[in-house]
């Protein structure tokens, strides 16, 4: 699956490839509340900015949709490949799922709408106990320059629908 053609972080998404693939992660998100869970979805994309290689709904508090998505990848394919894929997210990686991507060495994270604008639409909910630690700091105080492009406003507003849709419900 590694292809020397492309640059180490693979392929720079297109805005069209961003929005295509953060709405699957909206989608997988909503599996995930089919299945009881809160609405958060992850899509691992291959170098290519095409190929969906992997794609994870949240599970619980502590087995959210992208770190249990970046273990899952992690296993499946080497550190060098996967330095040039790129997880989708809708709402921006917590401070948590922001380590787990680093240390499995995804290259690109792209998200739809911030923490910020979760904790907004949410508030102070006892199930989504959202943290003050933007996924920029993190990344900011890594060895490696994970690449990371959000929010992005298209995906922000349906993303802003979808959370609250289900957190009024609760």
């Amino acid at each position: 699956m590694f292809d020397p053609d492309l640059p180490a972080q693979g392929l720079r998404p297109t805005h069209a490839q961003m929005l295509k693939h953060l709405r699957r992660s909206n989608a997988v998100a909503q599996r995930a509340v089919a299945l009881g869970h809160h609405p958060f979805g992850a899509v691992l994309v291959g170098p290519d900015q095409e190929t969906v290689l992997l794609e994870q709904c949240n599970i619980d508090t502590v087995n959210h949709a992208e770190s249990t998505l970046a273990r899952v990848a992690a296993t499946n394919f080497t550190p060098e490949f996967l330095w040039g894929c790129t997880l989708y997210t809708a709402v921006e990686p917590c401070c948590m799922c922001a380590g787990t991507a680093y240390w499995a060495n995804i290259g690109r994270v792209v998200y739809g709408m911030t923490e910020a604008q979760l904790l907004a639409e949410t508030g102070s909910h006892a199930e989504n106990p959202t943290m003050s630690v933007p996924s920029r700091y993190v990344f900011d105080h890594c060895q490696k320059p994970v690449e990371l492009i959000g929010p992005v406003p298209e995906i922000a507003e349906e993303t802003v629908v979808l959370q609250r849709a289900f957190w009024a419900s609760r």
